[in-house]
């Protein structure tokens, strides 16, 4: 199937302008963009979908421009916004676009020789034009009536508390002039993004027509969100970001695998890259027969970790979850790395390593420590109950001692029942 198809068929196509001839066109390779603001120093899974378009569009042979914004990301973007944004820094942005730049390498192929992705600043082609040229090159081409009925606009001015600075208000003309340029420079002929940048992508077409007398195109991917109507990327505890050091591969992997039961075939066709319509079909009708078994949840989060964070980090990834869930993970043959994956994930509590020398500490002293048990008759019911774990083992004899044997690279994993976990730390 073509691009289109694919992308038809798994959901991704929101707008496009002009269809039939956009078929023709990427018949042949063509250049193709797609922007993004660096208001942080990383990536969240909310930027996938146009990311990853632009990436089954390499695979097909097209070329493939990803555009930082660090002229449009010093204004800030109305779309979807009841705010205006936070002003940044060049240096801000600077150190953001470096960070991303890791992890779209991540994404699409820099290295190929046959059709490699180009990174571009736009910054670089906004710095040196003057206000008084931008208003007369550039804004002539607009009109106010017509930049109001845009949705992104319009939305923003009829809030009347927050309303729209006219700083925010310029930045439709700074995406089209990206489209402009980047048609003149580079002969790019496709602009893709979410849903809410149907208005700036026709500002840019119609830009691009009275300037340089060209047609190009638009194509818009929907806005994702969960069934429960809930922001996709989005949990109690922050965005799902890329950077490991922001979401923890565990957390990453762990948000896939909660995916809603009424989403998770959705987002299998969304996200990822190799699983044809056959695979889907065949792992749609295993969710429909047994959804408790959650193997295209699994299929997905495996998928999704091996893409932004690689083999070895995705095997670590399951070996927590096994562990932590009582799904047969094994601590004590696991690497430090479990302990190292759970950290921030499950409470921590630090022992002094002297207390588990020579015979030990009792285990109900060490759950009444750890804060897993409030007595030691409470502690005693629990473990002769069969409710308490030392190592993912059950412990049922409450004379049981605790000592350095018990210890893995310097830790112990306590457990109380199903999901009260707490990580001891002997030092």
């Amino acid at each position: 199937m073509s691009i289109l198809e694919e992308l038809k068929w798994r959901g991704l196509i929101a707008d496009c302008t002009d269809v039939a001839e956009l078929e023709k066109k990427i018949a042949a390779p063509i250049s193709l963009y797609c922007g993004f603001d660096p208001t942080a120093d990383s990536l969240h899974v909310g930027n996938l979908v146009p990311l990853l378009a632009l990436r089954r569009f390499q695979s097909l042979g097209h070329h493939p421009i990803a555009v930082a914004g660090g002229a449009t990301g010093s204004i800030g973007d109305p779309s979807g916004k009841t705010a205006e944004r936070q002003l940044l820094t060049k240096e801000i942005l600077d150190h953001n676009i470096a960070s991303v730049k890791t992890q779209l390498a991540k994404l699409l192929d820099f290295e190929t020789k046959e059709n490699p992705a180009r990174l571009v600043d736009n910054a670089s082609w906004t710095k040196d034009i003057s206000f008084l040229d931008f208003l007369r090159d550039i804004g002539k081409h607009f009109s106010v009536n017509q930049m109001v009925a845009k949705e992104s606009v319009r939305a923003r001015m009829e809030d009347r508390e927050v309303g729209i600075s006219y700083t925010e208000f310029s930045y439709m003309l700074l995406q089209a002039f990206d489209f402009l340029v980047l048609c003149r420079d580079h002969d790019c002929e496709l602009q893709i993004g979410g849903s809410d940048q149907w208005g700036n992508i026709t500002a840019g077409i119609d830009l691009t027509r009275k300037k340089l007398g060209r047609s190009v195109y638009g194509l818009t991917l929907p806005l994702i969100t969960n069934a429960d109507g809930t922001k996709f990327g989005k949990t109690e505890s922050g965005a799902i970001w890329l950077d490991p050091k922001k979401t923890s591969v565990y957390k990453f992997y762990q948000f896939w695998i909660n995916t809603d039961d009424r989403d998770v075939l959705r987002y299998l066709k969304f996200f990822t890259l190799h699983r044809t319509s056959a695979e889907v079909e065949t792992l749609a009708q295993k969710h429909q027969q047994r959804p408790e078994a959650r193997e295209a949840h699994r299929a997905l989060a495996a998928e999704m970790t091996m893409l932004i964070h690689g083999e070895d980090a995705l095997h670590r990834a399951q070996i927590a979850s096994a562990v932590l869930f009582g799904e047969g993970g094994d601590v004590l043959n696991s690497t430090v790395n479990f302990f190292d994956d759970i950290d921030g994930e499950v409470p921590t509590k630090e022992i002094e390593k002297s207390k588990l020398d020579g015979a030990g500490l009792p285990l109900v002293e060490l759950l009444i420590q750890v804060g897993l048990c409030s007595s030691k008759g409470q502690a005693r019911k629990d473990i002769e109950g069969g409710g308490v774990n030392v190592n993912n083992l059950r412990e049922t004899d409450w004379h049981r001692l605790v000592t350095t044997g018990d210890l893995i690279h310097h830790h112990i994993l306590l457990r109380k029942g199903k999901k009260n976990y707490v990580s001891v730390t002997a030092k």
